[in-house]
């Protein structure tokens, strides 16, 4: 049923109310931690946060444009 799938939901909400109202509204303002001033008070508040890392391990290959040809 529908209430089968929303339950992983409400038992989060249920668990740590105050750390997933914070999730639901970073994600409807489209809050990026790692900018300021959001990263500032993270950092003052003493939480640790994991940060995306900006630059990303691609093996060896470029990450920038690639160009292809079609015959």
């Amino acid at each position: 049923m529908f209430f089968d799938e929303l339950t992983p939901v409400f038992r989060e909400l249920a668990g740590h109310p105050i750390a997933f109202l914070g999730g639901l509204v970073s994600g409807v303002l489209r809050l990026n931690l790692a900018d300021d001033p959001v990263k500032s008070w993270l950092d003052q508040q003493g939480g640790v946060a994991s940060y995306p890392s900006t630059a990303s391990t691609t093996n060896g290959k470029n990450s920038g444009p690639q160009s292809i040809s079609i015959e």
